[in-house]
Protein backbone atom coordinates (compact mmCIF):
# COMPACT_ATOMS: atom_id res chain seq x y z
CA UNK A 1 0.00 0.00 0.00
CA UNK A 2 1.09 3.44 -0.22
CA UNK A 3 1.87 4.30 2.84
CA UNK A 4 4.63 2.33 2.97
CA UNK A 5 7.75 4.43 4.41
CA UNK A 6 10.27 2.53 2.80
CA UNK A 7 9.47 3.46 -1.23
CA UNK A 8 9.69 7.42 -0.33
CA UNK A 9 12.67 7.24 2.16
CA UNK A 10 14.11 10.37 0.19
CA UNK A 11 13.92 13.08 2.71
CA UNK A 12 17.43 15.40 2.59
CA UNK A 13 18.53 15.94 6.35
CA UNK A 14 22.13 17.46 7.68
CA UNK A 15 22.49 16.05 10.54
CA UNK A 16 25.60 15.67 12.84
CA UNK A 17 23.95 12.90 15.51
CA UNK A 18 25.13 11.84 18.67
CA UNK A 19 22.23 11.06 20.65
CA UNK A 20 20.02 8.62 18.39
CA UNK A 21 16.54 8.28 18.48
CA UNK A 22 17.25 4.75 20.27
CA UNK A 23 18.95 6.79 22.90
CA UNK A 24 15.96 9.48 23.33
CA UNK A 25 14.03 9.43 26.73
CA UNK A 26 12.45 12.78 26.05
CA UNK A 27 10.46 14.44 22.67
CA UNK A 28 9.52 17.91 22.88
CA UNK A 29 7.78 19.20 20.21
CA UNK A 30 6.65 22.75 19.35
CA UNK A 31 4.78 23.79 15.75
CA UNK A 32 0.99 24.11 14.23
CA UNK A 33 -1.75 22.36 13.31
CA UNK A 34 0.57 19.78 11.13
CA UNK A 35 2.52 18.66 14.84
CA UNK A 36 -0.27 19.72 17.54
CA UNK A 37 -2.20 16.31 18.88
CA UNK A 38 -4.31 18.58 22.02
CA UNK A 39 -1.96 17.91 25.06
CA UNK A 40 -2.38 20.92 27.13
CA UNK A 41 1.23 21.36 29.21
CA UNK A 42 -0.95 23.62 31.22
CA UNK A 43 -2.62 21.28 32.82
CA UNK A 44 0.37 19.65 34.14
CA UNK A 45 2.80 17.56 33.30
CA UNK A 46 1.00 14.15 33.41
CA UNK A 47 -2.55 16.00 31.84
CA UNK A 48 -4.12 13.51 29.42
CA UNK A 49 -3.79 13.83 25.19
CA UNK A 50 -7.09 14.29 23.59
CA UNK A 51 -5.52 12.90 20.76
CA UNK A 52 -7.01 16.21 18.40
CA UNK A 53 -4.82 16.02 15.24
CA UNK A 54 -5.58 17.69 11.93
CA UNK A 55 -4.90 14.28 9.95
CA UNK A 56 -7.78 12.68 10.53
CA UNK A 57 -5.37 9.63 12.61
CA UNK A 58 -2.06 10.34 14.19
CA UNK A 59 0.29 12.66 13.22
CA UNK A 60 4.09 12.76 12.68
CA UNK A 61 4.54 13.23 16.21
CA UNK A 62 2.05 10.28 17.58
CA UNK A 63 3.56 7.96 14.96
CA UNK A 64 6.90 8.55 15.92
CA UNK A 65 6.38 8.99 19.94
CA UNK A 66 4.20 5.62 18.65
CA UNK A 67 5.02 2.88 15.78
CA UNK A 68 8.44 3.84 15.74
CA UNK A 69 9.28 4.83 19.81
CA UNK A 70 11.50 2.38 20.15
CA UNK A 71 12.79 2.93 23.95
CA UNK A 72 9.61 4.48 25.62
CA UNK A 73 10.71 7.63 24.84
CA UNK A 74 7.88 10.40 26.48
CA UNK A 75 7.02 13.12 24.44
CA UNK A 76 5.50 16.49 25.57
CA UNK A 77 3.79 18.29 22.81
CA UNK A 78 3.36 21.78 23.11
CA UNK A 79 2.29 22.45 19.40
CA UNK A 80 -0.73 24.32 18.85
CA UNK A 81 -2.96 24.69 15.80
CA UNK A 82 -2.86 28.03 14.15
CA UNK A 83 0.25 28.93 15.62
CA UNK A 84 3.10 31.26 13.99
CA UNK A 85 6.60 32.30 15.63
CA UNK A 86 5.01 35.54 16.85
CA UNK A 87 1.57 36.76 16.72
CA UNK A 88 3.29 40.35 16.93
CA UNK A 89 4.80 39.26 13.89
CA UNK A 90 2.65 37.66 11.94
CA UNK A 91 -1.47 37.26 13.70
CA UNK A 92 -2.68 33.75 13.87
CA UNK A 93 -6.36 33.11 12.68
CA UNK A 94 -7.59 33.44 16.23
CA UNK A 95 -5.89 35.86 19.52
CA UNK A 96 -5.79 32.57 22.09
CA UNK A 97 -3.71 31.02 19.59
CA UNK A 98 -0.32 30.06 21.52
CA UNK A 99 2.59 30.97 19.28
CA UNK A 100 6.26 29.34 19.28
CA UNK A 101 7.00 32.24 21.54
CA UNK A 102 4.01 30.99 23.69
CA UNK A 103 5.07 27.31 23.60
CA UNK A 104 8.69 27.89 24.59
CA UNK A 105 7.40 30.35 27.36
CA UNK A 106 5.43 26.89 28.65
CA UNK A 107 8.55 25.04 28.49
CA UNK A 108 10.53 27.43 30.56
CA UNK A 109 7.24 27.95 32.96
CA UNK A 110 6.67 24.31 33.35
CA UNK A 111 9.30 22.02 32.17
CA UNK A 112 12.57 23.58 32.32
CA UNK A 113 12.89 22.77 36.37
CA UNK A 114 12.99 18.86 35.23
CA UNK A 115 9.29 18.53 37.67
CA UNK A 116 8.38 14.81 38.75
CA UNK A 117 7.31 13.00 35.51
CA UNK A 118 9.38 15.48 32.98
CA UNK A 119 13.10 14.74 34.78
CA UNK A 120 14.52 15.33 31.41
CA UNK A 121 18.47 15.78 30.66
CA UNK A 122 20.34 17.72 28.27
CA UNK A 123 22.14 14.58 27.19
CA UNK A 124 18.43 12.54 27.36
CA UNK A 125 15.93 14.94 25.09
CA UNK A 126 15.33 16.21 22.09
CA UNK A 127 13.63 19.53 21.29
CA UNK A 128 11.51 20.03 17.78
CA UNK A 129 10.31 22.08 15.40
CA UNK A 130 7.95 22.01 12.80
CA UNK A 131 6.98 25.85 12.44
CA UNK A 132 6.42 28.44 9.46
CA UNK A 133 3.39 27.16 7.60
CA UNK A 134 1.11 29.77 8.90
CA UNK A 135 4.31 32.63 8.66
CA UNK A 136 4.51 31.68 5.10
CA UNK A 137 0.87 31.37 4.29
CA UNK A 138 -0.38 34.66 5.67
CA UNK A 139 2.01 36.75 4.61
CA UNK A 140 3.56 35.32 1.58
CA UNK A 141 0.72 38.43 -0.59
CA UNK A 142 2.06 41.22 1.70
CA UNK A 143 3.57 44.03 -0.43
CA UNK A 144 4.87 46.51 2.21
CA UNK A 145 7.61 44.03 2.88
CA UNK A 146 10.36 42.74 1.35
CA UNK A 147 9.88 38.43 1.52
CA UNK A 148 13.44 37.97 2.34
CA UNK A 149 13.62 40.60 5.05
CA UNK A 150 10.78 39.80 6.80
CA UNK A 151 11.77 35.82 6.67
CA UNK A 152 14.98 37.23 8.32
CA UNK A 153 12.79 38.96 11.54
CA UNK A 154 11.16 35.64 11.66
CA UNK A 155 14.18 33.65 11.80
CA UNK A 156 15.94 36.10 13.94
CA UNK A 157 12.74 35.44 16.43
CA UNK A 158 12.75 31.81 15.99
CA UNK A 159 15.79 31.42 17.11
CA UNK A 160 15.30 33.70 19.77
CA UNK A 161 13.41 30.97 21.07
CA UNK A 162 15.57 28.18 20.50
CA UNK A 163 18.19 30.14 22.36
CA UNK A 164 15.84 30.11 25.31
CA UNK A 165 15.73 26.25 25.12
CA UNK A 166 19.36 26.32 25.03
CA UNK A 167 19.64 28.37 27.64
CA UNK A 168 17.11 25.98 29.75
CA UNK A 169 19.67 23.24 29.12
CA UNK A 170 18.23 22.12 25.54
CA UNK A 171 21.77 20.80 23.53
CA UNK A 172 19.82 18.33 20.80
CA UNK A 173 17.56 20.01 17.86
CA UNK A 174 15.20 18.91 15.35
CA UNK A 175 14.05 21.11 12.13
CA UNK A 176 11.90 20.25 10.13
CA UNK A 177 11.48 22.41 6.72
CA UNK A 178 8.20 23.91 5.87
CA UNK A 179 6.35 21.45 2.88
CA UNK A 180 5.31 22.38 -0.61
CA UNK A 181 2.11 24.12 0.48
CA UNK A 182 2.13 25.82 -2.71
CA UNK A 183 0.30 21.99 -3.79
CA UNK A 184 -2.30 22.32 -1.34
CA UNK A 185 -5.42 22.87 -2.22
CA UNK A 186 -6.03 25.94 -0.79
CA UNK A 187 -3.34 27.54 -3.19
CA UNK A 188 -4.14 25.37 -6.01
CA UNK A 189 -8.26 27.30 -5.88
CA UNK A 190 -6.23 30.57 -5.91
CA UNK A 191 -4.58 29.83 -9.10
CA UNK A 192 -1.21 29.94 -10.75
CA UNK A 193 0.12 33.58 -9.50
CA UNK A 194 -0.71 32.85 -5.81
CA UNK A 195 0.79 29.11 -6.07
CA UNK A 196 3.80 30.70 -7.92
CA UNK A 197 4.37 33.44 -5.46
CA UNK A 198 3.95 31.35 -2.18
CA UNK A 199 6.28 28.55 -3.82
CA UNK A 200 9.07 31.54 -3.81
CA UNK A 201 8.31 32.75 0.14
CA UNK A 202 8.68 28.72 1.16
CA UNK A 203 12.10 28.25 -0.87
CA UNK A 204 13.24 31.40 0.59
CA UNK A 205 11.80 31.11 4.56
CA UNK A 206 13.25 27.02 4.44
CA UNK A 207 17.10 28.30 2.58
CA UNK A 208 17.09 31.14 5.66
CA UNK A 209 15.84 28.12 8.18
CA UNK A 210 18.37 25.61 7.11
CA UNK A 211 21.00 29.18 7.41
CA UNK A 212 19.75 29.95 11.13
CA UNK A 213 20.36 26.24 12.05
CA UNK A 214 23.93 26.57 10.71
CA UNK A 215 24.62 29.97 12.54
CA UNK A 216 23.19 28.31 15.55
CA UNK A 217 25.65 25.50 15.57
CA UNK A 218 28.48 28.08 15.01
CA UNK A 219 27.51 30.26 17.90
CA UNK A 220 27.56 26.70 20.28
CA UNK A 221 30.20 24.67 20.25
CA UNK A 222 28.60 22.15 22.86
CA UNK A 223 25.58 20.99 20.40
CA UNK A 224 25.12 17.67 20.30
CA UNK A 225 22.46 15.96 17.80
CA UNK A 226 21.45 18.38 15.40
CA UNK A 227 19.13 17.51 12.50
CA UNK A 228 17.45 19.42 9.84
CA UNK A 229 14.43 17.40 8.19
CA UNK A 230 13.49 18.28 4.63
CA UNK A 231 10.01 17.32 4.22
CA UNK A 232 9.70 18.86 0.85
CA UNK A 233 11.10 15.56 -0.82
CA UNK A 234 8.59 13.19 0.26
CA UNK A 235 5.85 15.31 -0.14
CA UNK A 236 6.83 15.87 -3.72
CA UNK A 237 7.38 11.96 -4.29
CA UNK A 238 4.00 11.28 -3.00
CA UNK A 239 2.19 13.89 -4.87
CA UNK A 240 4.18 13.45 -8.06
CA UNK A 241 3.64 9.79 -8.10
CA UNK A 242 0.23 10.06 -6.48
CA UNK A 243 -1.86 7.50 -8.93
CA UNK A 244 0.88 5.15 -8.59
CA UNK A 245 1.10 5.17 -5.05
CA UNK A 246 -2.86 4.55 -4.54
CA UNK A 247 -4.07 7.96 -4.01
CA UNK A 248 -7.61 8.63 -5.52
CA UNK A 249 -6.87 12.43 -5.80
CA UNK A 250 -3.97 14.55 -4.57
CA UNK A 251 -4.66 17.87 -5.92
CA UNK A 252 -8.00 18.64 -3.97
CA UNK A 253 -10.30 17.19 -1.40
CA UNK A 254 -13.58 14.91 -0.36
CA UNK A 255 -15.78 18.11 1.34
CA UNK A 256 -17.85 15.14 3.47
CA UNK A 257 -14.31 14.65 5.23
CA UNK A 258 -12.71 18.06 5.77
CA UNK A 259 -13.73 18.29 9.17
CA UNK A 260 -12.66 14.93 9.94
CA UNK A 261 -14.33 11.45 9.80
CA UNK A 262 -15.86 8.97 12.67
CA UNK A 263 -13.14 6.85 11.74
CA UNK A 264 -9.70 6.33 9.63
CA UNK A 265 -11.75 4.07 6.67
CA UNK A 266 -14.84 6.02 5.96
CA UNK A 267 -16.34 6.40 3.07
CA UNK A 268 -18.77 8.34 1.85
CA UNK A 269 -20.62 8.56 -1.86
CA UNK A 270 -19.88 9.45 -4.05
CA UNK A 271 -15.89 9.65 -2.72
CA UNK A 272 -13.69 7.05 -2.25
CA UNK A 273 -12.56 5.87 1.29
CA UNK A 274 -11.18 9.14 3.33
CA UNK A 275 -7.68 7.23 3.80
CA UNK A 276 -7.37 7.01 -0.08
CA UNK A 277 -6.54 10.86 -0.24
CA UNK A 278 -3.79 13.20 0.10
CA UNK A 279 -5.38 16.12 1.54
CA UNK A 280 -8.29 15.95 4.54
CA UNK A 281 -9.15 19.46 3.30
CA UNK A 282 -7.68 22.59 1.93
CA UNK A 283 -4.32 22.16 3.74
CA UNK A 284 -3.70 19.03 6.12
CA UNK A 285 -2.55 16.07 5.08
CA UNK A 286 -3.49 12.80 6.41
CA UNK A 287 -2.29 10.51 8.58
CA UNK A 288 -0.65 8.29 5.67
CA UNK A 289 1.26 11.44 4.77
CA UNK A 290 2.40 11.97 7.85
CA UNK A 291 3.09 7.92 8.87
CA UNK A 292 5.64 7.46 6.20
CA UNK A 293 7.27 11.36 7.49
CA UNK A 294 7.85 9.95 11.26
CA UNK A 295 9.71 6.78 9.50
CA UNK A 296 11.57 8.76 7.61
CA UNK A 297 12.65 10.89 10.49
CA UNK A 298 12.71 7.89 12.85
CA UNK A 299 15.63 6.72 10.41
CA UNK A 300 17.42 9.38 9.73
CA UNK A 301 17.54 10.33 13.77
CA UNK A 302 18.73 6.75 14.11
CA UNK A 303 21.88 6.81 12.10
Amino acid sequence: MFWKASIVLVAASAATAKLTWGETKFLFTFGDSYTTDGFNISAGVNSPTPGFTSSNGPNWVEFLGGTYNVTNTKVFNLAYGGATIDAALVAPYLPTVLSIVDQVGQFHDILASKPEGAEWQSSDSLFAFWIGINDVGNSYSWTNVTQSSFHATLMNRLFGQVEELYQDGARSFLFLTVPPTNRAPLLIEQGRSAVQTIASSLADYNAQLQAGVKAFQKKHHDLDQVTVFDTRPIFNTLLDNAKTLGFVNSTGFCDAYQNGTPNQTTQTAPCAPVSSYFWLNSLHPLFTVHNILAHAISTVLSA
